[in-house]
């Protein structure tokens, strides 16, 4: 499906979009023609780009140099709608993953997060419009707290959604769908990373509550609803992973294992939620299944398809329902190397 595409990815030096970057270069699903990389920060798409030109030597010639042919970086901000322009110049497929990602920070500076959350988006859409770009499709990346939303940046992402599905009206000849997901495994600011610093510290390891319940998905996994949705979303459309989910509390003990280490309970911070919710009851009854994911109906009649299916939920798609045993939290973090010795391994590996 990226056979000869020309692909963007704004906000491509975060911790998803490096993944999907990776993933784009794989070639798995075809060989893109272009795949540029649209961030404000220099430093990150720096150490991309040495990333990539020191993989010369351990890769196939031919490869690298269709990789280094491929990928090209640029500096820019979604909050600019002139840079936004240039760089959906000859674009097929937009990935947004340009955020402010912080529960606390977007609570403290709000409309830094309406500025980059609904600005963002909305100079892509207003973008192909008044050029008349011929942008096939356009993924906004979003999240379990744009679902209802208690805290800022949930809310700038709920906009989000909602400015990307009504622009299936402003832009009838390009395709804009979303996906949304809960807690990514390792994820920068996530709290994985923050337990393991914790730990390496000799704690105490800091928990909200004990009653706190995430989503668990990893990187990849994240990478695969962006991609289902590509290949399978109608116009409009919300993905959503069917992924387990687990006590925050039984996340820390896992990695703590048998370390003298305490754990610290500090309350809720602002803005956070008890649990993550990804399909809301106002949701239910325009979601259906397909395949390994959820699709939520657009809430345009004038955008929703005229396919019509049982609806997949009776009731929210919560964090605190069918929440994994310990044992299988464990085997989790194993299974994706996690553990705080697993990730000093390949730390160390990284360096040498």
């Amino acid at each position: 499906m990226f056979e000869n595409k020309n692909i963007l990815i704004t906000g491509g030096t975060g911790s998803l979009g490096k993944v999907l970057l990776r993933r784009l270069l794989s070639g798995e699903f075809g060989m893109a023609k272009r795949i540029i990389v649209f961030s404000r920060d220099e430093a990150k798409q720096h150490a991309i780009r040495m990333e990539y030109m020191h993989k010369q030597e351990a890769t196939d010639e031919v490869i690298y140099r269709k990789i280094n042919e491929t990928l090209e970086f640029r500096i820019g901000d979604v909050r600019d709608y002139h840079s936004v322009c240039d760089a959906l110049q000859g674009i097929d497929i937009v990935f947004n993953a340009a955020a402010l990602k912080q529960v606390p920070t977007c609570e403290y500076h709000p409309y830094q997060a309406v500025m980059t959350n609904i600005g963002g988006p909305e100079n892509i859409v207003r973008a192909i419009q008044e050029n008349h770009l011929p942008v096939e499709t356009v993924v906004g990346i979003s999240t379990d707290k744009a679902c209802k939303p208690v805290n800022v940046m949930g809310m700038t992402k709920a906009i989000q959604e909602r400015v990307f599905i009504q622009a299936n009206m402003r832009c009838p000849k390009t395709r804009f769908i979303c996906v949304r997901y809960g807690n990514v495994l390792a994820s920068r600011g996530s709290v994985i990373p923050l337990f393991h610093d914790q730990i390496r510290n000799n704690g105490p390891i800091t928990i909200t509550t004990p009653k706190m319940t995430r989503f668990l998905l990893s990187l990849d996994q994240a990478v695969d609803t962006v991609f289902a949705g590509v290949n399978f979303a109608e116009r409009g459309e919300t993905y959503i992973p069917r992924v387990p989910s687990a006590l925050v509390i039984d996340i820390a003990k896992a990695l703590i294992g048998d370390r003298p280490i305490k754990t610290k309970l500090i309350g809720v911070r602002p803005g956070e939620k008890l649990h993550e919710i990804l399909v809301s009851e106002e949701e239910c009854h325009r979601t259906i299944e397909r395949g390994e994911y959820y699709a939520i109906q657009p809430i345009l009649p004038e955008v929703r398809s005229s396919i019509t299916t049982a609806p997949a939920l009776t009731k929210e798609f919560s964090s605190a329902d069918n929440v994994m045993e310990y044992d299988a939290v464990v085997s989790l973090l194993k299974k994706h190397r996690l553990m705080v010795e697993d990730v000093a391994l390949l730390d160390h590996e990284l360096l040498r």
